[in-house]
């Protein structure tokens, strides 16, 4: 059986056949929030079922297609679908994706999601750049052997979150008249969405929004040394006290309306790189 590495070599061999763009940024999108591809100037995209290794994304909101081409002046790759632990994927699945940007060559990873909000000072709409993250998944890409080509074998995560990156988004949103929250992700199995206890737990822990990806894609982003910004959608507010039944289907109602804000406030933190 071929090792992750080559298979990632395998996943870049067949992606260069199709285009020969080099990536200085890799970009995730995640539920809802597919739309940023359409604007990629002179763009090549292929389908995930296309990539060798390549998993196949199976939640609602997620295109799957990997685009490449020039965002904002930039060499862009961007991933419309994520994978996640919830779809029966293993962390190196879910990752998977991260490694083969990086391999493409790209040195910085955008990522977005949609996510509940703890904090009650959030509404849905809002966007929330991730200052930090508390990892409740269960699950790390980065069990079992390492492979040094990778990254090393204990990497540090003091500032996972890039903190230059935060402030070129913060000056960005000024600069657009946008309001950007800044806050701790949880990131949880899933795919249940959480009970008031468990909300309580959350909020009592520190975390300011929850979600059910992000945090493995980061870890495997800071393995390989990658620099990181990921920003949530705000999509329902989680307050134990005064909570109401959500369905997936308002979710997305809600992530569609915050596609133009994601993707103007991602459009101007890459022409700012």
């Amino acid at each position: 059986m071929a090792t992750l590495w080559e298979q990632v070599q395998a996943s870049v061999a067949a992606i260069r056949q199709k285009s020969k763009t080099a990536p200085a940024v890799g970009v995730i999108l995640g539920t809802g929030l597919g739309g940023l591809g359409e604007g990629i100037e002179k763009g090549t995209a292929i389908p995930y079922g296309e990539i060798p290794n390549f998993p196949r994304s199976t939640s609602p909101g997620h295109r799957g297609e990997l685009v490449l081409g020039k965002l904002s002046g930039k060499l862009v790759a961007v991933l419309e679908g994520r994978f996640h632990p919830y779809e029966g994927y293993t962390a190196e699945q879910v990752t998977y994706p991260v490694r083969v940007l990086e391999a493409l060559g790209a040195g910085t990873l955008i990522l977005s999601n949609a996510a509940g909000g703890l904090n009650l000072e959030f509404k849905a709409g809002d966007l929330m750049a991730i200052e930090d993250h508390i990892n409740l998944m269960g699950v790390n890409p980065l069990v079992g052997p390492n492979d040094e080509r990778f990254g090393p074998r204990f990497p540090d995560m003091s500032a996972p979150y890039d903190p230059e990156l935060i402030r070129l988004a913060a000056d960005c949103a000024v600069r657009m008249g946008l309001p950007l929250k800044k806050g701790v992700y949880a990131g949880v199995l899933g795919p249940n969405l959480e009970t008031r206890a468990e909300y309580r737990f959350l909020r009592g822990i520190g975390a300011d929004a929850v979600g059910m990806s992000t945090v493995p894609e980061v870890l495997a982003a800071v393995h390989g040394g990658m620099k990181v910004f990921a920003v949530s959608g705000i999509t329902d507010r989680c307050d134990p006290d005064h909570l109401e039944p959500v369905s997936i289907e308002k979710i997305l109602e809600v992530a569609a309306e915050i596609t133009p804000k994601m993707t103007q406030l991602v459009t101007e933190l890459v022409r700012a790189l």
